[in-house]
């Protein structure tokens, strides 16, 4: 049913038939009627000439081992509860259990191994198998989820949801669901540069977001008509591609003038869109564009060459040219990427920097402070009884002040080792420490706080906080402006980073708003973002769950440096090093740094006035 579903919807008229009506509208009888039929008939010639020879390679050929398909159905989901789907196996004739095969996931799948259907997946790949212009490879051609309804009940249709969905979900359903039980009959090899995803419509855009979101996996992606349009946020991609740091992705795409124009976009126009952004970040990436409609024909005509292309060089690793790329080249050293420096915490956060040029970090859990050597870049302990650690922050005489939101207290640590809590009663998550005072955030309150302080880091006045600003619904991590007029505040469970103007004379925080702009995952109503850094030209830098954004002084994000890992949440970064340039982040239980080009300010350095931006 579910298939029947999908075919009738690839098969509807590829233009909408609105203007026509339109323009009939004024007519009446039989000259309305011709004049209908006369305005109509450019566009039922070019559906009726969308025809396309038979590929050589879509058809079994004599000396030519034939791979076997298997039909098997799916019902076990945890990723998507409920749902039944049925799936194929396609294995090569080459196939050997002691060498895991290559691997493509076709969603969508019944149609691709049809043997009247149009791409007779399964012919094409034992002629280009059997030429060697692929590797040995098991396709797993999978259909969409469907929630059974029970009799006289309409059954649940999950196939826009799992597959035009920007998230990692689906990705999640193929990872860690379906694969794992196709490996326990077939040995698939673990290297993502050997296995590839493809499909047609919302299939297509279903592959491309595997590999997007998990290219740790998959980097090879096969689209036809994909639906990068405002379905469930797919138009949001071609902007993704731009910002984020390229990753090993190899793309085909294809698609026809005479695709869909509908609610949700112009999938003509949004194909070509996603071209020019793959182009301009460097990916590799081949387009073939026709006049067709929202069908498979040219797709399936087409699809042996574009096997080849895909699988060519298969055993090369895939690789994106950044040497020119505008946002990377003064941003990010070619070749240098993220580095280990310490594991095996509990959960790492608040990174700061050491007028001397240690990073200092915490694992909060466990109430410990850790400190990285400047000169070695190596981690030791050295507080082990802080309990309720959660951010850290150095002022320019080398003291240490401590959030700890659990003490409700901010507790200083002198270079010589004292220790002296400075306020109570005041729950504090994340701090900066100016030379007047410290603002601070708590884990729940909509509130921005304020401690006086003097010259020796002493609390000045009665020594209570004060509330200096309000605003954001879940305040987070906190910075300066290189100039030290201007707070910015992250909000965890929105997309903003805040901006409050600073009076020194009293603390307080004038002219809050929702400022700089920050990229959430789509299927997550919580942005997440967390701990936040500067450079000297008024660049933010914020760690959120995409990854590291950089984000220019009037708030517009311009880089997403990939994250360091998929597991552990990434929750802070700083800048430190000789030059300020060596970016440290917090992720999970593991602490990383990178080499880049970025120019770091820390709030104990001396104010500098950043340059007039862009606007």
């Amino acid at each position: 049913m579910t298939f029947a579903i999908h075919r009738c919807a690839q098969s509807r008229p590829a233009r909408s038939f609105t203007p026509f009506l339109a323009g009939a509208r004024f007519l009446s009888g039989a000259s309305a009627r011709i004049s209908f039929i006369l305005l109509l008939l450019p566009a039922m010639v070019t559906l009726a000439q969308e025809s396309y020879p038979v590929h050589p390679d879509t058809v079994a050929k004599e000396g030519v081992p034939r791979g076997v398909v298997t039909a098997h159905r799916f019902t076990d989901s945890t990723v998507y509860p409920g749902t039944e789907r049925d799936y194929f196996v396609y294995v090569p004739a080459q196939y050997d259990e002691s060498s895991p095969a290559a691997l493509m996931v076709m969603q969508d799948g019944a149609k691709y191994v049809r043997e009247k259907g149009e791409y007779r997946l399964h012919h094409v790949f034992d002629n280009l198998i059997h030429r060697g212009e692929m590797p040995v490879t098991i396709a797993v051609c999978v259909n969409p989820g469907v929630v059974p309804g029970g009799e006289g009940a309409q059954d649940r249709f999950n196939r826009s949801f799992e597959y035009d969905t920007v998230s990692d979900r689906y990705a999640s359903f193929l990872i860690d669901e379906l694969i794992p039980e196709v490996r326990k009959s077939y040995a698939i090899t673990d290297d993502p540069n050997l296995r590839a995803l493809g499909g047609s419509s919302s299939g297509a855009i279903a592959a491309f977001g595997v590999a997007w979101h998990r290219s740790d996996q998959f980097r090879r992606v096969f689209s036809t008509v994909g639906t990068y349009v405002g379905l469930r946020g797919g138009n949001e991609y071609p902007t993704l591609v731009r910002k984020h740091e390229p990753k090993p992705l190899r793309v085909f795409l294809q698609d026809g003038s005479n695709d869909l124009n509908i609610y949700g976009g112009s999938w003509w126009h949004a194909n070509q869109t996603m071209l020019a952004s793959l182009q301009w970040a460097g990916y590799q990436v081949k387009n073939v564009w026709g006049e067709g409609g929202h069908n498979g024909k040219h797709g399936a005509a087409i699809f042996p060459d574009a096997m080849k292309w895909l699988w060519k060089d298969f055993d090369r690793p895939i690789e994106t040219n950044v040497s020119e790329h505008p946002e990377i080249k003064d941003r990010l050293i070619e070749g240098e990427s993220w580095k280990l420096v310490s594991e095996g915490h509990k959960y790492t956060e608040g990174p700061a920097v050491a007028p001397n040029g240690d990073v200092s970090f915490i694992d909060g859990p466990r109430g410990e402070i850790w400190k990285i050597a400047a000169d070695t870049n190596k981690a030791t302990k050295f507080v082990d009884d802080l309990p309720g650690v959660s951010a850290l922050m150095y002022d320019a005489a080398g003291r240490l002040y401590c959030a700890r939101n659990k003490a409700l207290t901010v507790t200083r640590i002198d270079p010589d080792g004292r220790r002296t809590d400075l306020c109570s009663g005041v729950s504090c998550n994340d701090l900066v420490v100016l030379e007047h005072g410290i603002y601070f955030t708590g884990p729940t309150e909509q509130a921005v706080w304020y401690l006086p302080i003097d010259a020796d880091g002493n609390p000045r006045g009665d020594g209570k906080p004060i509330q200096a600003g309000k605003g954001p619904k879940k305040p987070n991590g906190l910075i300066v402006t290189p100039d030290r007029r201007f707070l910015m505040v992250v909000d965890a469970e929105g997309r903003y980073v805040w901006s409050y103007k600073i009076d020194a004379a009293t603390g307080q925080l004038l002219y809050g708003q929702p400022y700089s702009y920050v990229h959430t995952p789509q299927d997550d109503m919580i942005g997440g973002a967390d701990g936040v850094t500067m450079t000297k030209d008024g660049s933010l830098l914020v760690a959120t769950k995409l990854g590291i954004q950089i984000i220019d002084p009037p708030g517009r994000v311009h880089l997403i440096l990939s994250r360091p890992s998929l597991s552990g949440k990434l929750s802070n970064c700083v800048l430190a090093g000789e030059n300020m340039s060596t970016l440290y982040v917090t992720c999970g239980s593991k602490v990383f740094s990178r080499e880049t080009k970025l120019d770091g300010i820390a709030p104990w350095q001396p104010a500098v006035q950043p340059p007039k931006p862009r606007l």
